[in-house]
């Protein structure tokens, strides 16, 4: 289930269900029911549990929780943020099927109930929060944080913005968040994420046919997502059918960022790699080569000289170039050329001092170009969209969508929670990278990865989205203390998992079709 839902196209896709039939009533008796089964599937029978309502159908879920877990021998408390009478649709219909007391919610007594509880469900907004929290409703947010007991979130903790991540004044810290049908951004973009704790995707009964009609733009980043486009090697491949990647590299005391990126690039599967290299690198890049090739580059037209063989066809430039008119020069070398392009690094803030030209190169060319910038790049590239000013309340989904589509250009604009985004609309968000790539040098394996890949023939969006995740489980795989040299090594095992996964999905649904035939045969 790669489809990210936000808070409204997840409210379309539940009237969508209702003008098909299924009473809400009967959704929100699902949802509270995955509730008291992630409860249930955790805390023993006789478990305390102090369930918080809150005034809307996130609430209805919680009441349908609490009956649920006291019919199954848990000891339920209920408190309600609000006046029961004003409950309304099937919020009030769940309501009046608990048969227990309710306790006004106030910050008090939800620091009471949370105190004599061992787990605390928090039903009191979810996705659905249009405001920051204030007054009553975020002391009751803090007295739950205070209280140190493990809380359960019914779809989005409270507080949580479901569409951006962001915290609305205040927000509950939850363990678990079981959310229904599909997560939405917030579950994946930061701090929303932190909050979130492991989530849980329940069915509730909403069929996946809405999916089309909602037409969403914004998925997660999983293999689901392009794996069909990164295929292991045929019995008849050869190296030139491959893809031939070129790096460029940095003068004399820069050149290790080229490396990392030129061996990624192989690593990942292009056929044949070059380092260009300026004539002060070629000694140190030769003393350091084997397997990746060398090519001398004096400049602007020693890059175009290289790539005017049309074989060379995807480049990388950024990592370690320097600033300034040299580094200029290369990129409308590069952006000239028929190869596919990733801008990385020093090259996006030299592009940063004139984009309209850049941008207008993409727009003339065929082949795509994918950037790749952190925060900082990304505001010097696009300072409207910097989240520090005017861009304030605009989502990172969306800042990096308009981005793309002003430059033309796949973006992926990295971070904890990366966003990749193609100038079409798509949107991916990556969530499998540890904290421990934040380290000198990952970036650079990142961009030769996306480079490898598009030497390949990936085209430029699923090259950016399997880049990413694939950096992510290399991330992973290396574990703590981890620096850049150790990733590329990792995409031998990771892709080594991948492909075998693959396999037993093709054969999976090989037998399925099988068994197919055999029942619906005519023998």
């Amino acid at each position: 289930m790669i489809e990210l839902l936000t808070p409204a196209e997840m409210g379309r896709a539940d009237r969508l269900t209702i003008a098909a039939g299924t009473p809400g009533i009967r959704l929100m008796e699902s949802a509270g029911r995955a509730v008291a089964d992630a409860v249930g599937h955790r805390f023993t029978v006789g478990t305390r549990v102090a369930v918080l309502c809150g005034p809307g159908n996130n609430g209805g879920d919680g009441f349908v929780a609490a009956r649920i877990l006291r019919e199954r021998g848990h000891l339920v408390t209920l408190a309600l943020l609000g006046d029961r009478a004003h409950l309304g649709g099937d919020a009030r219909l769940a309501a009046e099927r608990w048969s227990g007391p309710v306790e006004p919610a106030s910050a008090a007594s939800v620091a009471r109930l949370a105190a004599g509880a061992k787990v605390v469900i928090d039903a009191l907004y979810g996705a659905g929060l249009a405001r920051p929290l204030e007054g009553e409703a975020r002391a009751i947010v803090e007295a739950v944080n205070a209280a140190r007991r493990p809380v359960i979130a019914v779809d989005l903790p409270s507080g949580i913005d479901g569409a951006t991540g962001r915290v609305m004044g205040a927000a509950i810290r939850a363990d678990l968040s079981v959310t229904f049908f599909r997560m939405k951004p917030g579950h994946l973009l930061l701090p929303g994420r932190i909050h979130c704790g492991k989530v849980l995707v329940a069915d509730i009964g909403i069929r996946a046919a809405v999916l089309a009609e909602i037409a969403p733009r914004t998925v997660r980043d999983l293999p689901e997502a392009w794996r069909d486009h990164l295929c292991p090697p045929g019995l008849a491949d050869h190296k030139y059918a491959r893809g031939h990647a070129v790096v460029v590299s940095g003068p004399m005391t820069r050149t290790g960022a080229a490396r990392l990126a030129a061996e990624a690039a192989l690593r990942v599967g292009a056929g044949l790699v070059t380092v260009a290299s300026p004539p002060d690198a070629l000694q140190v890049n030769a003393c350091h080569l084997t397997a990746v090739m060398l090519a001398r580059m004096e400049g602007a037209a020693g890059l175009a000289a290289i790539l005017a063989d049309t074989r060379l066809n995807a480049v990388v430039l950024g990592p370690a170039l320097g600033v300034g008119e040299g580094t200029a020069g290369l990129v409308a070398a590069a952006l000239a050329a028929a190869a596919a392009v990733v801008l990385d690094a020093d090259a996006l803030t030299t592009v940063a001092a004139d984009p309209a030209a850049s941008f207008a190169a993409i727009a003339a060319r065929a082949a795509p170009a994918v950037l790749t910038p952190h925060d900082g790049e990304f505001a010097r590239l696009f300072p409207d969209l910097d989240p520090r000013g005017a861009a304030a309340d605009l989502p990172k989904t969306e800042r990096a969508a308009r981005a793309a589509a002003r430059a033309g250009a796949v973006v992926i604009l990295k971070g904890a929670d990366t966003v990749i985004a193609a100038p079409d609309g798509r949107v991916a968000i990556a969530d499998n990278a540890p904290a421990d790539l934040a380290t000198a040098g990952s970036g650079d394996v990142l961009a030769g990865i996306v480079g490898g890949l598009l030497a390949r023939g990936l085209p430029g969006f699923e090259a950016a989205c399997a880049a990413v995740w694939l950096h992510g489980e290399c991330g992973r795989r290396a574990g703590a203390g981890l620096i850049a040299e150790d990733l590329a090594k990792e995409l031998r095992p990771v892709l080594a998992e991948f492909h075998e996964a693959e396999r037993r999905r093709a054969w999976a649904a090989d037998d399925e079709a099988d068994d197919e035939i055999e029942v619906g045969g005519t023998d």
